[in-house]
């Protein structure tokens, strides 16, 4: 697949003056950043990808098209947005008459979509180009460029001269572009806190040249880097603490992951200009902002990474829980705890909420359009897509809480799902005394039996409104205070009963260097762990019983999703995994087997559960399910197969001995499984709760992973 653009030794001139000097760049896909000094070129390289200055040599490539020769309009044509530094608005045009002016038919992009990104634009869709500010007039022009529906967006200085506030709205909006995949950015930006936040690499041009493509989070962190090459400082204004110059300095650096950081030079230079001394840069640039400790990356943050001293959202429909969400709003704010409403109304009533629906709705892939229908069944899909897509971009949130029936808890549980475990997440429902499993997933979600109707203020109500608003308060402040030592990396390791013995003498051997973290594999646990994994949280995974693949297949109560394994195979680091508990099915009491197994092989576990024996056709089909699971793993991969048993009832004298099922399974397995220097499937004369099988556990999973350097106590 070629590169969505391709730039290569491209000379631009002025007269004599060589403004682009032998410019290299691509684009893959995604957003890339390009940064550099005032008068280096940036500018100029926009121009020249838009055909507006002539190129003397060299080549523009647009998805294997070259665009060198070519005019602005037909460029646009081929799918180039373009935003320009200073905006470039018709003083005369009202907004709507902008956006109308370039709108494409079948589209994704319409002006209504651009007004639920922008709202502020719906508010003045009929004031001219001269009648904005200049946030307003930045938000046009992004919008103007998205009306044409690119494949390619090239934007020149988007967040010059904008407030704190829009460059935050900008930065997250390029961010959404590059995670959807359908726009890629080329973002010329001197505010360097929004370069490295958007785009996972950075170009640094220099004099005409492109000195270097770096990590974004490696440029963040590398302040000398920076100050040579870019006159980088941090302002002392900007979110600086007046205290900060007389309070005593920290053992460690404090790091204001919202702090933004701007280019700045002693002197404005020019491509003529030589090169000013580093010294000079660094004495220009000293403020009381404390920085990071070198070395050091800085990244985008994760949802609720910072939400310790973050907000807590209550989240609902006004329009018909008003009165409920507003009285847990002032229960917490009565508390003296950060609180604000997000309202998920979908009937077009005006909002006093403090993120109104129409800011959420924006968040949907269609825009507005996708949630404000003419049905109240797909407005509400459409509004929970939306708001799990507003969460997951939030880096401020200290709790969630929501109050509502089965339709507002369906409405409000995919977003809570979304947020990190450990960031209280509460919700008071009607439905929350059933089956939750839909709601809750495998999040750590606290669901509270509403009793009554979640329906007006009584007697009943207020108790358990109250109890779910001081819950969540509660919970923040909790984690407010909360000792926050230095942990050990944390691991996840897969264990049913019958592997209890095996995953037992693993985490003894493990658990002085790593935190152990041990799921129950019932279906939920193993989502749980895998989702834990997706977020960060799990540095690895000993995957040691792979039992709900059983349930899977054969229709039992703990069964895996088929996306089970997706995440090893995403994370891309060493997976280990075994064939743990493979030799049963879980069903509930023994009435409630379904018919077509009566005559199989069944113990029971306990009066609620009921194991069934797998036969040797159930185990190669699981056996084919893991092996191709296994062959889309880029990591190293170890599978074991214990051939002395896969639980503690598969062992000689047990009931679930059966040597020529397990041989069905391995056999799939090795057949399945396309085998590499890294992926490799180990035979094991063990049973797997046997010692021998547990050591070899822990001597692979240390050959793979380095020992955790130990604290000073």
């Amino acid at each position: 697949m070629s590169n969505i653009l391709d730039v290569r030794d491209l000379n631009v001139f002025y007269g004599q003056s060589h403004a682009l000097q032998g410019v290299n760049l691509s684009l893959g896909s995604g957003v890339l950043s390009v940064v550099g000094r005032n008068g280096m070129g940036k500018t100029t390289l926009c121009k020249a990808i838009m055909g507006l200055v002539p190129v003397r040599s060299g080549t523009i490539s647009f998805g294997g098209q070259s665009l060198v020769g070519l005019g602005p309009a037909e460029i646009a044509r081929l799918g180039i947005g373009y935003v320009p530094q200073g905006r470039r608005l018709w003083k005369s045009l009202t907004v709507d008459e902008h956006l109308k002016l370039v709108t494409t038919k079948g589209g994704d992009w319409s002006p209504e979509r651009i007004y639920s990104v922008f709202p502020r634009l719906a508010e003045r869709k009929s004031n001219g180009g001269a009648q904005l500010s200049g946030g307003e007039q930045q938000m046009l022009a992004i919008g103007r460029a998205l009306l044409l529906n690119p494949k390619l967006l090239v934007m020149d200085e988007p967040t010059e001269g904008l407030a704190p506030v829009i460059v935050n709205q900008v930065s997250e909006m390029l961010v959404q572009l590059g995670r959807e995949g359908d726009i890629d950015v080329l973002v010329i930006e001197q505010n360097i806190g929004v370069a490295t936040s958007v785009a996972q690499d950075v170009a640094i041009i220099v004099n005409g040249k492109v000195n270097r493509v770096m990590d974004a989070g490696l440029l963040a962190a590398d302040r000398d880097l920076q100050q040579a090459l870019l006159g980088v400082g941090r302002h002392a204004h900007d979110e600086t603490p007046e205290t900060a110059a007389n309070t005593p300095a920290p053992s460690e650096p404090i790091v204001d992951a919202a702090t933004k950081i701007y280019l700045s030079n002693p002197r404005v230079p020019t491509r003529w200009s030589p090169p000013v001394p580093v010294h000079v840069i660094a004495q220009s640039a000293r403020t009381v902002t404390a920085v990071k400790s070198p070395g050091a990356a800085v990244t985008v943050p994760r949802v609720a990474d910072t939400g310790r001293n973050g907000v807590i959202y209550v989240c609902g429909t006004l329009d018909t829980k008003g009165d409920e969400l507003r009285f847990m709003r002032d229960i917490i704010k009565g508390q003296g705890l950060r609180v604000a409403l997000v309202d998920l109304s979908t009937s077009g009533k005006p909002s006093g909420a403090d993120v109104p629906p129409t800011a959420v709705a924006g968040f949907h892939p269609r825009g507005s359009v996708g949630v404000f229908t003419d049905d109240r069944g797909s407005a509400m899909a459409g509004m929970a897509i939306a708001f799990e897509r507003w969460v997951r971009q939030q880096r401020d949130i200290a709790g969630l809480v929501g109050a509502g029936g089965s339709g507002g808890t369906a409405l409000v549980s995919p977003g809570f799902c979304a947020v990190p475990v450990g960031v209280p997440k509460v919700i008071l429902s009607t439905v929350a005394s059933g089956n939750t499993e839909q709601y809750v997933g495998a999040s750590d979600i606290t669901m509270l039996h509403s009793v009554a109707d979640v329906q007006g203020i009584n007697s009943i109500t207020r108790e358990v409104l109250g109890n779910a608003a001081n819950a969540v308060a509660g919970m923040v402040r909790g984690r407010k205070s909360a000792h926050t030592s230095e942990d050990k990396p944390a691991i996840g390791l897969t264990m049913f009963g019958v592997t209890t013995p095996c995953v037992q003498q693993v985490t003894a051997a493990l658990e002085a260097d790593y935190d152990c973290l041990v799921f129950h594999a019932t279906g939920t646990g193993g989502r749980a762990m895998e989702s834990l994994l997706s977020s960060g949280m799990l540095e690895a995974v000993l995957d040691l019983t792979t039992t709900e693949v059983c349930d899977l297949i054969a229709g039992g109560v703990f069964a895996a999703q088929d996306t089970r394994f997706d995440a090893m195979i995403t994370d891309g680091r060493p997976y280990i995994g075994a064939c743990g508990a493979l030799d049963m099915v879980n069903f509930n009491a023994p009435e409630t087997v379904p018919a077509q197994y009566q005559s199989r092989l069944f113990y029971e576990h306990n009066p609620q559960i009921t194991l069934m024996r797998t036969t040797p056709e159930e185990n190669a089909q699981m056996g084919r399910f893991i092996g191709e699971k296994l062959n889309q793993m880029n990591g190293v991969v170890r599978f074991f197969l214990p051939e002395g048993g896969l639980s503690a009832l598969d062992t000689p004298g047990q009931p679930f001995w059966d040597p020529a099922a397990n041989k069905a399974l391995f056999d799939a397995l090795e057949d399945t499984v396309r085998p590499t220097a890294n992926r490799q499937l180990v035979r094991v004369a063990h049973n797997i709760n046997d010692p021998e099988f547990a050591e070899l556990m822990v001597k692979t999973f240390r050959s793979l992973h380095t020992r955790p350097a130990q604290r000073r106590a």
